[in-house]
């Protein structure tokens, strides 16, 4: 029965039933031979299960994984593929006797029928008189003389075939309702199969998704790292380039004093007073003129510290320690609303 509309809908004869049956779930036709057994139980065309392979192994590596279409259980192939897996060569005769039956325009699966009984029950009371009437009050089958002068004298009774047939079509509905209620079950059972393999396609978009934006996030702080690490070397060369310039001015100085030192010292052992005064006056010259040059320029006190390329990450890192799934931040709502200004006024 239709639940929505109210109305009873015809069951399924034993053939249609049987031809449910043995209908592939993926091509929704008839098996078509070979048919192949999954270890879940289930069955496919090996066509059908071929095509499926391919899809989830378009490269045809030696061996490969699907799920079954039936109930998803995960089917594991070793390197011979879909024809390692075993044929169902039970459903294949069921089949050709299916096809046998209906070229011949048979149904082999209703019974024959029975001849109708012709014993009719008797009264357990009264053992001559046969049960004939039905006590509705009692609800039980009765005779006669149990109505006249038994315990269902005062009892409210009724032919026993109107209340035969009363009972067969109460139950005929009721199997209906059964019939109609197990085609419900059975339609919310398919939905939610589709719902779980739904959830699972969005669940690997999504962690697409998230990869691709986590992605992006380590190549825009490896982009940053390397522009900052880049600042660092920059001063660091130009620091340690003007102290490898003083180095060399000191150096110089520090060379040509010792030399004035050996030169004064060679004058001072000559013996002749009148070429010492006047080496002497020279040197004392050159002397003091060196004094002054020694004091050159000097790096600044703290020149060598680098602390100012220190790098704050603490907002940052409480930022991404809070990062969660459809969470944004005000300047991403400000951002879209000011896009979407600018297309308003574009579109003006």
């Amino acid at each position: 029965m239709d639940i929505q509309r109210g109305q009873i809908v015809r069951a399924p004869s034993p053939m249609e039933s049987l031809e449910k049956q043995l209908s592939c779930p993926i091509c929704l036709d008839m098996f078509t031979k070979p048919v192949v057994i999954l270890p879940c139980q289930h069955n496919l065309c090996r066509g059908c299960a071929s095509d499926l392979y391919d899809s989830k192994n378009p490269y045809h590596f030696s061996g490969g994984i699907f799920r079954c279409p039936t109930c998803r259980f995960e089917v594991v192939l070793d390197r011979h593929g879909v024809y390692g897996l075993q044929r169902n060569l039970l459903v294949e005769n069921i089949i050709d006797i299916y096809k046998q039956q209906l070229e011949k325009g048979g149904n082999a699966l209703e019974p024959p029928l029975k001849s109708k009984e012709t014993k009719e029950s008797v009264c357990e009371v009264h053992k001559d008189e046969k049960i004939n009437i039905y006590c509705i009050t009692c609800q039980t089958p009765t005779c006669s003389m149990c109505k006249v002068f038994g315990q269902h004298k005062d009892c409210e009774v009724s032919t026993l075939k109107g209340v035969y047939e009363a009972k067969k079509s109460e139950l005929k509905n009721s199997i209906d309702l059964l019939g109609a209620s197990n085609s419900c079950l059975q339609a919310m059972l398919m939905q939610m199969e589709e719902i779980c393999k739904t959830v699972e396609e969005n669940s690997q978009v999504q962690k697409q998704k998230l990869g691709e934006k986590l992605d992006l996030l380590y190549a825009i702080l490896e982009d940053r790292k390397t522009q900052l690490l880049e600042q660092i070397t920059q001063e660091q060369d130009e620091k340690v380039g003007l102290v490898r310039s003083l180095i060399q001015q000191y150096n110089e100085q520090l060379q040509t004093s010792i030399k004035l030192m050996d030169k004064a010292s060679q004058t001072m052992d000559n013996s002749n007073t009148a070429e010492f005064l006047i080496a002497a006056k020279k040197l004392i010259t050159e002397a003091k003129d060196a004094s002054k040059n020694s004091h050159l320029q000097r790096p600044e006190p703290g020149f060598e510290s680098m602390d100012h390329f220190t790098l704050f990450t603490e907002d940052v890192e409480a930022m991404l320690a809070k990062m969660d799934f459809g969470v944004r931040g005000d300047d991403d709502d400000k951002d879209e609303e000011e896009e979407e200004e600018e297309e308003e006024e574009e579109e003006e």
